[in-house]
């Protein structure tokens, strides 16, 4: 794979270690912060990193598409395209709180086949390639073995929006079911990292976005757990909602998910 990959990993890799080099150098110098159309905020730093990225990957790979989450730079007719959330936990970055970190994924023919999450201030470099396993610092990691009543559940940050009743109906169900209850770190880099590595065991979120989750989907995938949507489909770029786990609880979620779901649907909420 890596050599279908054709120089794209170490370009990846490079581009996440320059990012993390900004990201560290301007901690607490902000100088700027703009409000988007959705209320999520940029900041000038964002735009730094993704500047330095996008810049890296063109010198080498100016045939590859690009989507950012503040910008996209389309090529017609691209087999690559790359996907990338240059500050991931721009809200914690805002607020002084370094869970924060760089996501890069790499898609052939709509098929992502390299992923790449860097944790600059713990130097955390996660790496996975499509049939060739899930990496930290060059070692092979795994999710964890833990079942539904020993897991650690990382849950949606965003809970107040259009989906809040659904999404706290669904963690009453689960509350009695997992050993603890809710994570939220702000940041899903961080969240899918450690579900790769099985520092925890699942997350649940309602309204994600690619650049934040398709590094992590196949880091988790590759590293021996799952990752579908809610209705246990296979995700694809289009997805917001997800289910991430070690793959040993992923049915039994689903089941608790969707049978909530349908009471939600009748009225019968418990």
């Amino acid at each position: 794979m890596r050599r279908f990959l054709k120089g794209r990993d170490k370009s990846g890799i490079e581009a996440a270690r320059k990012a993390g080099k900004i990201l560290i150098e301007n901690f607490n110098k902000i100088h700027k912060i703009s409000k988007k159309a959705d209320g999520t905020l940029v900041t000038d730093v964002d735009l730094k990193m993704e500047k330095q990225i996008v810049n890296i990957i063109r010198r080498k790979f100016s045939g590859d598409e690009i989507l950012s989450e503040e910008n996209a730079y389309p090529v017609k007719g691209a087999h690559y395209k790359w996907i990338i959330d240059p500050l991931d936990g721009t809200h914690n970055y805002i607020r002084g709180v370094n869970i924060v970190g760089i996501s890069i994924a790499l898609a052939f023919n709509k098929e992502i086949v390299m992923g790449i999450i860097y944790m600059p201030f713990t130097e955390e470099l996660y790496f996975a390639s499509k049939g060739e396993g899930s990496y930290l610092n060059g070692k092979k990691i795994y999710v964890s073995n833990k079942t539904l009543r020993e897991t650690t559940l990382i849950y949606d940050s965003n809970v107040i929006n259009e989906q809040t009743e659904v999404m706290l109906q669904h963690l009453k169900k689960l509350k009695n079911k997992v050993f603890i209850i809710m994570r939220m770190f702000g940041s899903t880099a961080r969240s899918l990292s450690y579900i790769a590595e099985g520092k925890a065991d699942l997350e649940i979120e309602y309204t994600d976005k690619v650049w934040d989750f398709a590094a992590g989907a196949l880091l988790i995938e590759e590293a021996g757990g799952k990752f579908t949507n809610h209705k246990g489909k296979h995700w694809d770029i289009n997805n917001t909602d997800y289910i991430a786990s070690n793959g040993l609880i992923h049915n039994e979620v689903l089941k608790i998910i969707n049978n909530h779901s349908k009471d939600l649907q009748s009225g019968e909420i418990c």
